[in-house]
Parts: C-alpha cells; structure tokens; sequence
C-alpha cells in the first residue's frame, strides 16, 4: 500500500466554529444566571455586555480618573511594547470604596464574573490602561494565564472584565481576540519588550484549524468579560482618537494562589449595590488600603516588570 499516496489525497478535516453568540445587553432586570450567558463563555472564550455600565456610570468613572489634577496618573507607567513605543498603565491590588472600586465590586461586574468561573471569585487587581492617541503602543498577542500561572495559581479559574472608557475600533488600536481559543490550552510565551508574547506558530495553527480573529467594536460603558485562555491583542494607536479602558481581573476563591507574589490571595469580596458607581455617597477618590504599584519605588517597579505587569 503506497501510504505517501493515501496522505496526497487525504482530505484535512477542520473543525467549523459555531456562529458567535450575539452580544448580550444590560437592563435592571438583566439575569446574570439565562443559559445563554454561560453557553457563550463556554463556546467563545467571551461575551460581551451592551451598556453594562451606563452613561452616568461612565461620566462618574471619568470623573473620579482626573479628580485632583489627575492625581492618578502619578502611578502611571509607561512599558515598552517591544516595537519602539509606550503604553501607559495604572495597577492597584484592591478594590477600596471609591468609584473605581465600586466597579469591581458591583453584582452585575462580580456576580456575572462569579457566575461564569462558576463560584466565588476575589478581586485579583484592577488596570487602568491609557493608550493615547498617536503615542499609544501595542499590547503583542499573549493570554493573561500565561503570566498568572506564573503566580502560584494552579487552574485558568480566572478572567478579566475589560470596559472602554472611549469608542472603541480598529482605528484606534481596539482589542482584537482569537475566538474560542480559550481551548487551545496554555501557549508558550516569549519575552518581548516588558511583554509575554503567545508562540506565533501555534497561533497561526489555531487560524488555520478555524477559529477567528475577531476585530472588536465598543461603545463605552460595553463590557467585555474574557477568559484568561483567551489570546488577545492590540496594536498601536496611530489615530487621533484616545482609548483608555479600566480592566478588573478576578480569580476563583477556591484557586487561591500557592505562592506569595506582587498580586493579592484570597481576600473576600465584599459587594456592593448595583447602583453604588453611581451613587453620590460613593467617594469620587479613596486611594486608602489600594496598594498601587508604586511607579517611584524602582523595587516596586522592577517586582511588576518581572511579570509583564500583569
């Protein structure tokens, strides 16, 4: 039997992606636990909410970013994206009762998170990342569990809520993702820059056996709720066009990290009303008990370097 001529004729079976589940979108009475919800996560690696945080919500957010003379940009630090450009980036390590730490700690942000990891889940950080227009750089295709199983985490329980605080396209350097890629497994990665970038050759494998590269589409206040499997990226931004984004990360309480690192362990969420973002009790800026990464203290800086900042 000529084996080499059976292979010649063989027809390469592919696998068909199932179409993308349709973004979902936020009301009062919004259920965080429709079916629906998890079969996208499950399927796509991601879902996305329309206006899951409101205009008002958004206003309130920006607001409590450039309280003070833009007090919190003086934790902000540029990191090389390997290609001659900066992007900048704020980290703490929790949640605090402010504004930003409302986000993270809302049932429509941590409840739907909690639903979708499938059970309790901790505040791991939050980012603020500021990709300005023209100076913007790149963030280089990688998968967040590809930094974190660095950390003493054992299982990809973890994910990350990404909402743009401005319109976002692929104008403006918005974030791409490889649908269903979530199921790839864990991808090696190589240093590039301060970054952890994916192996380009299996990702090229995972385009050719299927799945999709996505180009998102945001308004701001949509919410973008990943898998940390999912491989993402974003160029640099060339527009005129600015494109910040507040991302929070969340992990399992069950998968408290093994090891002491530059992110917190198991510290319980406590949650707050679904209205508290907007609520005028709610302090615009309260910095105690966050732990920035201290961009003034080099051994701060160089413990966040070491783990590409995230």
């Amino acid at each position: 039997m000529d084996l080499t001529s059976v292979d010649k004729h063989a027809v390469k079976k592919r696998r068909l992606m199932p179409a993308p589940f349709k973004p979902f979108t936020w009301s009062p009475g919004f259920d965080i636990q429709q079916p629906e919800i998890k079969q996208a996560w499950e399927q796509d690696g991601y879902i996305i909410v329309k206006g899951l945080l409101q205009s008002d919500e958004i206003q309130r957010l920006e607001s409590a970013l450039h309280a003070d003379g833009d007090e919190i940009e003086k934790y902000a630090y540029g990191r090389d994206d390997g290609m001659g450009r900066k992007t900048r980036l704020c980290l703490w390590n929790h949640p605090g009762k402010d504004v930003t730490g409302m986000i993270a700690r809302v049932p429509k942000i941590a409840g739907l998170m909690s639903e979708l990891l499938g059970g309790e889940v901790y505040h791991y950080h939050t980012k603020l990342m500021m990709k300005d227009a023209r100076t913007g750089g790149a963030h280089l295709w990688h998968q967040d569990w590809g930094y974190w199983s660095q950390n003493g985490n054992v299982f990809p329980d973890m994910g990350t809520v990404f909402i743009p605080l401005d319109k976002m396209d692929a104008e403006n350097a918005g974030l791409q993702v490889i649908r269903g890629s979530h199921k790839l497994g864990l991808l090696q990665h190589q240093k590039t820059g301060t970054q952890a970038e994916a192996d380009p050759r299996r990702r090229e494998w995972a385009l050719q056996a299927g799945l999709e590269h996505v180009q998102l589409e945001m308004e701001p206040g949509d919410a973008l709720f990943f898998h940390c499997l999912t491989l993402h990226t974003s160029g640099q931004n060339h527009s005129d066009r600015r494109r910040w984004c507040f991302l929070v990360a969340f992990n399992r309480a069950d998968n408290d990290p093994l090891i002491k690192h530059h992110h917190p362990g198991y510290v319980p969420l406590d949650l707050a009303d679904n209205d508290a973002i907007r609520n005028p009790c709610t302090p615009l800026v309260d910095f105690e008990g966050k732990d920035f990464m201290n961009t003034s203290d080099n051994k701060s800086v160089e413990k966040y370097k070491e783990q590409g900042f995230h």
